[in-house]
């Protein structure tokens, strides 16, 4: 079995767990309108828990790091030209649930939602280690939760493979981590 045969069946058994309560859920977590109220409130806490200077700069990151892995990841999609599950002729006539349309968006390697979620997720773990003062390990384990959820759920509404999901998760990961590290250079000399 190749790894695109292993993918597409991997995706189809989760795709497959979901029923009218999941489908709820990921729908409200796929929606990317609710994560600006709390972004919004975490980039408030980082501004006042590092003070002005070092917040706003960790706050710009965030931008930079959620601006970078969807703009890239649409550019990629486009380029790569991997079809969504909701739209693979072979998912379809093998079950794969879709309770949502994706519209014309028929692309999906590698997901937005994994790399921006992800990306947000260790940038702002990795700002907020900028306080020395405070421990945030309840906020990283539950900022990791909520990426994992996301991702999950864009399997569950047959947006995307689970392999489109891991390469958004590591993509995400690297471009976070990198944006943050290049952050904390930048607050070393305020």
């Amino acid at each position: 079995m190749s790894i695109i045969e292993l993918d597409k069946h991997v995706t189809l058994w989760l795709n497959t767990l979901g029923n009218p309560t999941t489908d709820a859920i990921s729908l409200f977590l796929s929606n990317a309108r609710i994560w600006f109220p709390a972004y919004a409130i975490i980039m408030g806490i980082m501004i006042w828990r590092l003070g002005w200077k070092k917040g706003l700069v960790v706050v710009a990151s965030l931008f930079v790091t959620v601006l970078l892995t969807d703009q890239i990841s649409a550019y990629i999609k486009d380029g790569f030209e991997r079809l969504r599950p909701a739209y693979d002729a072979w998912m379809v006539a093998n079950g794969v649930r879709c309770p949502v349309s994706h519209g014309t968006y028929f692309f999906g390697f590698f997901s937005g939602h994994a790399s921006n979620t992800f990306g947000f997720a260790i940038a702002s773990v990795m700002g907020f280690r900028n306080d020395k003062k405070h421990s945030y390990r309840a906020y990283t384990a539950g900022v990791m939760i909520w990426a994992v959820l996301v991702c999950l759920s864009r399997v569950m509404l047959a947006a995307h493979y689970v392999g489109d999901i891991l390469v958004g998760v590591c993509f995400g990961l690297i471009v976070g981590a990198t944006v943050a590290y290049l952050t904390r250079l930048v607050i070393k000399r305020i």
